[in-house]
């Protein structure tokens, strides 16, 4: 059973319906879910259809795709997803701070695939606001692990200034 947290580690409920990667609009349509997380590729092939259907729709993005297949529509969607196929691979670390700084998408973007207790921390920094973990994640471990830590020198999406700026400020 997947388990679902925010930034602040509360476990939160998961309306959305992940449909795999090779979805096809038949099968989105036949899904009974009101709320449908639809891979990039079926959203861009079928958009109007999909809107259409009545249903919630949020899209989710691979490792391999970036915030530019879906930039003209992130201000209609609730939810987007961001897939780590692997836990070494990086990428959607990239595209979530894209979304947040150079698309200034401000809905809720959820860590899916391979996300597991040690990237929370850092995901959080680059904008992600829900974790989607791996059955083998431990609940209580990953709520910890969302503050392991209390301050960060660098700037990120959700402290702007670095930490030298913040002292000056204060």
């Amino acid at each position: 059973m997947p388990k679902l947290i925010d930034t602040q580690a509360r476990p939160i409920d998961n309306p959305w319906t992940l449909l795999p990667k090779d979805a096809t609009l038949e099968q989105a349509l036949a899904e009974t879910s009101q709320h449908l997380l639809v891979p990039a590729a079926l959203w861009n092939a079928h958009q109007n259809e999909l809107r259409q259907s009545g249903r919630t729709i949020g899209v989710w993005l691979d490792s391999d795709e970036t915030a530019e297949l879906i930039a003209a529509a992130l201000p209609s969607l609730p939810l987007v997803a961001l897939n780590f196929p692997k836990f070494m691979d990086g990428r959607s670390y990239s595209t979530a701070v894209a979304l947040r700084q150079h698309y200034h998408y401000t809905g809720e973007i959820r860590a899916i695939g391979d996300v597991l207790r040690d990237q929370l921390f850092y995901l959080k920094r680059c904008g992600f606001t829900s974790f989607d973990l791996q059955d083998s994640v431990k609940l209580e471990d990953a709520q910890k692990a969302v503050h392991d830590y209390t301050t960060s020198y660098q700037s990120t999406v959700e402290e702007p200034l670095p930490l030298f700026r913040r002292r000056q400020a204060g």
